[in-house]
């Protein structure tokens, strides 16, 4: 059993960790193995989230005053969070698949950018493209307008080319 000084740091750092993330994942496990934990911890990492184990008093105790107090507040049974301080597509597309793929694996509720999302708003988030789709989108939108003005422009050159090009053929032009 840990001792008190243990427990006092445990908390210390996972309330750190909560005031500087703004986006944390609360799920519940049950019975997963550790080649499955392995997996779970690797897609949290690829995706650039960390993935913690939480005892549910600490947890409790270390939210007081955080974004994600709402939600960890009164736990029970076997509970863990995932949270990142970038992008929370990735990191909900990557626990979402995994809870896919892992019955046992199932998610409670999160905090994005301050506010509490239920299960249903997890998946809706999992569901949208990531900020790197999103950015390529926009510069094809904002990109588009000038390439179509350059074509019109490159078009009206091509065109005057050609018709120069065909009153040479037929000597339509005297010297």
């Amino acid at each position: 059993m840990k001792n008190k000084s243990v427990k006092i740091e445990e908390a210390n750092e996972l309330r750190a960790a909560l005031e500087s993330t703004p986006h944390v994942f609360l799920a519940a496990f049950e019975k997963l193995t550790v080649s499955q934990d392995f997996a779970l911890r690797k897609a949290v990492r690829e995706a650039g989230g960390r993935y913690k184990v939480i005892k549910n008093t600490t947890a409790g105790k270390a939210a007081k005053g955080t974004p994600a107090e709402p939600i960890l507040q009164g736990l029970a049974g076997m509970n863990s969070i995932a949270y990142t301080g970038s992008d929370p597509v990735a990191l909900a597309k990557a626990l979402t698949k995994y809870a896919k793929d892992n019955p046992t694996f199932t998610f409670k509720a999160g905090v994005v950018e301050g506010r509490v999302f239920q299960v249903s708003q997890i998946e809706a988030l999992a569901s949208m493209p990531s900020k790197e789709e999103i950015y390529a989108k926009l510069l094809y939108v904002i990109n588009a307008p000038a390439q179509k003005l350059v074509t019109a422009i490159n078009g009206v050159g091509r065109n005057l080319a050609v018709v120069i090009d065909q009153g040479v053929k037929e000597n339509k032009f005297s010297a």
